[in-house]
């Protein structure tokens, strides 16, 4: 972990060391979760060499294996480390060492969901203004015309801000394909809804170069090898600085959540 004679922020210090994202490290800070040495530690609090760090009450020593998992999340399991709701994905997927999960997806949609100890993934591939793919398979209650995907790849009022522009393809009667490069609250749902259409299931197949495959709802695997080296290179140039939200509510609820 890099340190300097400035120390490191405590909640950079956190997601270095695989206990969660710099963003949840904020929310646990402010619940008073995190304590340095003997004392709570405070929002830009710094960590020194020899401080000792506890997480929940428990000391944090710094995770040396990298870890990064493609999981196919089931319906009713919810995207977060949080261990007070009860069907939080990492009790689900019991995997023996800390991680957590890349975004998320809302409790009813399913499919894949990247799980790592490595906080740069998380910022490099969360951060909208990296414009990194996301594809997500959708059905709906009644018949996907025409008109209804080019409005949705055009740009959809959504929580008084427009979508960007994506692409789709029908693939069903009632199912198509999306291509979004941003992650906003419940995005398809709302866009859908926006057309007088509603989501009967939302399952997400890709995440860049990440595929869900035939990996089967509950299952994970580890991301190695030339799929991993394929995703570095896609990472590359991409800004991995913290993903933060303005304090306002509406903006927490624009961008807090995906699909």
């Amino acid at each position: 972990m890099e340190e300097t004679s400035q120390g490191i922020r405590v909640n950079k210090y956190l997601s270095a060391a695989g206990v969660c994202s710099r963003r949840e490290a904020d929310r646990q800070i402010k619940e008073g979760a995190v304590q340095i040495n003997d004392r709570t530690a405070q929002m830009g609090d710094r960590v020194f060499a020899g401080d000792m760090v506890y997480f929940q009450g428990s000391p944090v020593t710094e995770e040396t294996e990298r870890i990064l998992l493609a999981v196919n999340k089931p319906r009713g399991i919810v995207c977060t480390a949080q261990k007070q709701e009860k069907d939080n994905i990492v009790d689900f997927l019991n995997y023996p060492k800390r991680i957590y999960p890349i975004g998320r997806l809302d409790k009813q949609s399913e499919g894949l969901l990247l799980m790592t100890n490595e906080g740069e993934f998380v910022n490099k591939i969360m951060r909208s203004g990296n414009r990194h793919e996301k594809e997500y398979e959708v059905t709906v209650n009644k018949t996907v015309t025409d008109s209804f995907l080019r409005a949705l790849a055009g740009g959809v009022p959504v929580l008084g801000t427009m979508t960007r522009k994506c692409k789709t393809k029908r693939i069903g009667k009632r199912s198509f394909q999306i291509i979004l490069t941003q992650g906003m609250n419940r995005q398809i749902r709302r866009m859908c809804e926006y057309f007088d259409y509603r989501v009967v299931s939302l399952k997400r197949v890709r995440i860049m170069n990440i595929h869900l495959g035939d990996l089967k709802a509950g299952q994970y695997r580890r991301i190695t090898g030339p799929e991993l080296e394929r995703l570095e290179q896609l990472l590359e140039g991409s800004s991995n600085d913290t993903v933060r939200f303005e304090s306002s509510r509406i903006d927490r609820q624009l961008w807090e959540e995906e699909e």
